[in-house]
């Protein structure tokens, strides 16, 4: 590991993860041990700790450092927990970090099962029912929803009787290849 990246981590964790109010100690120890230049392309791997998102794939991002930071920090993650990490290879390795059991999917697959965590690295138009479907009792998701130039993160819980929705921020990353919204022509 080169010792370049080793401070470009310290610094996005500092000017980009703790300043927006990720204040998770273990959620924090885990970005700083993530070397989140090697899930960038070849080539590319500069751009791991800017402040952007960065296309590891056609058409699947990397979600920037602050806005996958404030997700995981919503789902409060715990040590034990099974994750369900959904074109989100940086989420999956600091959920690993934490001690999750993650299970990682490319978007388009079938999703099941019942999961304490899910996370979606990249904005969906709207978040399809089977990742939902897909949370155990108590499970959380988290996910962009986008559908004009400014998306929302979002955070969904599994309860008793219901889904329950909480917008988190604004967060605006490019939308997953084939989650994009579909508009009808009307007159």
């Amino acid at each position: 590991m080169s010792a370049d990246f080793t401070r470009q981590r310290e610094i996005m964790v500092d000017s980009q993860v703790r300043t927006q109010d990720v204040t998770d100690s273990a959620l924090i120890e885990a970005i700083r041990a993530v070397p989140r230049e090697r899930l960038a392309p070849a080539g590319k791997d500069w751009l791991a700790y800017a402040d952007a998102e960065v296309e590891y794939a056609p058409g699947r991002w990397l979600l920037s450092p602050r806005d996958v930071a404030k997700l995981l920090q919503a789902l409060k993650p715990k040590a034990g927990e099974s994750a369900l990490a959904i074109s989100a290879p940086y989420a999956a390795a600091v959920l690993e970090r934490m001690g999750l059991a993650v299970t990682q999917i490319d978007a388009g697959e079938t999703v099941s099962g019942a999961w304490d965590v899910a996370i979606c690295e990249g904005a969906v138009a709207e978040v399809p029912e089977a990742w939902k479907a897909a949370l155990g009792s108590g499970g959380r998701l988290g996910a962009v929803e986008r559908n004009g130039p400014v998306g929302r993160a979002k955070l969904f819980v599994r309860t008793e009787q219901t889904i329950a929705t909480a917008t988190l921020f604004d967060s605006t990353p490019p939308l997953l290849s084939g989650f994009e919204p579909r508009h009808n022509f009307a007159l």
